[in-house]
């Protein structure tokens, strides 16, 4: 190129730049390392290292594999994989612990009505959602990196745990089962849920090992959010027969939320009155304490525990007008004190319950991850991603063994917990003791429940996601791919189910990251007129070319879903079409002379050497952020066809690593 341009340096400060002379212009030399070290380095060059043997490399490695395994190597492992040693020995005791154990029951207390409601939803008696609401949150305490992070039970999970228990272990069609038969079905159903939540623990414990902690970044924003809201509707709709005392088969599947609806209709004029009412009156105690809880959360010391409440007046008014047996109203009944014994989950049942166990962990994962992320931006501190696959894998594996099922962060219970004052994990130790005091003690005084109020809890937890749909107009302003993701990704939910409307968001979001891939813009530079940087032509009236001399920067990954894209571009930047440079000349020089005519100054050059073909052309690799064997064979080609047209290729920001194999290019080889 230095023959091309000239050998004329840079005006010195009497003189005149001729830059706005393009086609007569003379630039200076190209400033090479060494030129420039003669006029401005002055400091002497530090002699490059020597290469180091492979075997003093090798010897290096085991070094540090060794220091790894020394004690000190081992209490660095032990801090990254139990939090509580680095954050305990730094805790604020008069600060925060008072704010640790109000968050902590008031969370607890939103524990025992939620966990026995997602009880409910998983197809599994209530005291089992006790269960799930007492390990994990215990476990996590000790394993998690989130500190304002509340884990248990999840609707989400427990809408499609209850699905995959629906299906391995169907309720009998001939139904008015015996005590025996519904204790035996109830037990073979708490067994299916638990390996479920053994199969996702142990995926998410895989999933550690290998470091996959970088999969949450496949479950988009838009995805999950959409994810939770049609869920949403999912929990609504199936409590609906719970809402109004009608004893009907859950349905599960594909459109399972309009078999659910169609049934309702159906058999509506059997509804209790007596249930019909509980819940309409907890609806309305307990979505506008929802509301006052969010309107005047800077003003409340603590948020009004309203499911607690309404679970005690529901209790006690069951109780003094006998409803359960007056007026058949479905109660709770005796909660077994105490915990299950310690039972590994049939492992037959595993090859099964996969296909299941990993929307769910993938579920838990991104929810999880991305509450935490929040809250950690929020409060300035950093979790550790793999770290969480480590504490939700052990937290769902070993609750398996005492009967619970899958579980996750929660978005109520978090959102709860830092209202209420929660500064670290020990919140959740205090949870857990709430929990146990009803385990232990309290369990009784849950007899007379209905089962109408902790359906009416389980849609007013739904509130938060509901109202995501409030968001829509901002994602449609901000992003419309974005919009299309949450919208094809929640009519999927809706429509079919959980588990495939999650794989359809998935499929159609990674889609469109191909797509605006496939979306090439390669760009021509010019000369900015007075100055030696080179701008998009498009981008200013004011830039210059040279003649025979193109210019061009592609920003974007070469591969095999792009190649084809790559070369059709080239080509015709290039007039590399199958009639050659010569292929409708007249018309190529009446476009570019418009084009030039538009894009650089005027000039007293003829026309035709405003249209001299292409000699020269440079290719600014700087955006290619990755090629495969596919993208450098075509970049081969187009070197081979442009050596064959007279055309001297090459290529600029050329990274190794990044384009392997191209480097031959610059010789020509």
């Amino acid at each position: 190129m230095s023959g091309l341009l000239g050998s004329r340096t840079c005006p010195g400060p009497g003189e005149t730049s001729d830059l706005k002379f393009p086609l007569g212009a003379k630039f200076r030399e190209p400033l090479t390392e060494t030129r420039f070290q003669q006029l401005f380095g002055d400091a002497e060059q530090e002699p490059e290292p020597l290469a180091e043997p492979r075997w003093s490399r090798l010897r290096g490695l085991w070094r540090r594999r060794a220091g790894a395994c020394s004690g000190q190597g081992a209490w660095r492992l032990l801090l990254a994989r139990l939090p509580p040693l680095r954050w305990l020995p730094r805790y604020r005791w008069r600060a925060w612990l008072l704010g640790d154990a109000v968050a902590g029951v008031t969370v607890g207390i939103v524990h025992v009505p939620q966990g026995m409601a997602f009880a409910l939803l998983t197809s599994v008696p209530p005291v089992f959602g006790l269960y799930t609401s007492f390990f994990p949150v215990l476990i996590y305490t000790l394993l998690g990196t989130g500190r304002h992070l509340s884990t248990g039970t999840f609707a989400v999970l427990s809408l499609m745990t209850g699905s995959a228990v629906e299906r391995l272990v169907p309720e009998p069609l001939e139904g008015n089962l015996s005590g025996i038969e519904r204790e035996q079905l109830d037990a073979q159903r708490v067994g299916a849920a638990a390996a479920v939540a053994f199969g996702s623990g142990a995926l998410m414990l895989g999933m550690f090992a290998l470091q996959l902690g970088i999969l949450a970044t496949f479950l988009s924003e838009p995805v999950v959010k959409a994810l939770t809201s049609g869920a949403a509707l999912h929990v609504l709709v199936s409590q609906l027969p719970s809402l109004l005392g009608l004893p009907l088969p859950r349905q599960i599947g594909c459109f399972a939320l309009f078999k659910t609806l169609a049934a309702v209709l159906t058999a509506l004029p059997r509804s209790s009155p007596a249930e019909l009412t509980i819940s309409a009156l907890s609806l309305a105690l307990l979505v506008p304490v929802k509301e006052l809880n969010v309107r005047f959360r800077d003003k409340l010391p603590t948020p009004i525990p309203g499911e607690i409440v309404m679970v005690l007046l529901a209790s006690v008014l069951c109780f003094t007008s006998s409803l359960d047996t007056r007026y058949n109203v479905q109660i709770v009944g005796l909660l077994p004190g105490g915990f299950p014994q310690p039972l590994l989950p049939s492992l037959a049942e595993l090859p099964r319950i996969l296909a299941d166990s990993l929307p769910m962990a993938l579920v838990t994962f991104a929810v999880s991850t991305s509450l935490a992320s929040i809250y950690a931006d929020k409060y300035s501190y950093t979790i550790d991603s793999n770290q969480e696959l480590l504490a939700h894998g052990v937290s769902n594996l070993v609750s398996s063994l005492f009967s619970c099922f899958p579980n996750s962060a929660t978005l109520a219970t978090t959102s709860l917990l830092v209202d209420a004052g929660g500064n670290t994990q020990l919140a959740g130790l205090f949870s857990c003791l709430v929990v146990l005091s009803v385990l232990l003690w309290l369990g009784p005084f849950f007899y007379y429940l209905p089962k109408a109020v902790l359906a009416c809890i389980n849609i007013s937890s739904m509130r938060q996601m509901f109202f995501q749909m409030q968001e829509l107009p901002q994602l449609w302003r901000i992003s419309r791919v974005d919009f299309a993701v949450w919208m094809v990704t929640w009519v999927a939910v809706v429509t079919l189910s959980v588990d495939l409307g999650l794989a359809v968001g998935v499929v159609f979001s990674m889609m469109t990251v191909v797509c605006r891939t496939q979306r090439v813009r390669c760009l021509a530079l010019g000369l900015a007129e007075g100055t030696e940087l080179y701008r998009p032509l498009r981008e200013s009236h004011k830039l210059l070319q040279v003649p025979g001399l193109r210019i061009l920067s592609y920003p974007t990954p070469l591969y095999f879903g792009t190649r084809g894209q790559f070369r059709r571009i080239l080509e015709w930047h290039l007039r590399l079409g199958e009639g050659g440079q010569v292929r409708d000349l007249v018309k190529r020089k009446v476009v570019t002379a418009l084009l030039y005519s538009q894009l650089t100054p005027k000039t007293d050059s003829p026309p035709d050497a405003v249209a001299e073909p292409v000699r020269v052309v440079v290719l600014d690799c700087s955006g290619v952020t990755f090629a495969d064997a596919a993208g450098a064979r075509e970049v081969v080609q187009l070197a081979s066809r442009c050596r064959d047209a007279g055309i001297h290729f090459l290529l600029a920001q050329c990274n190794g690593e990044r384009c392997g194999g191209w480097r031959d290019l610059e010789t020509g080889e």
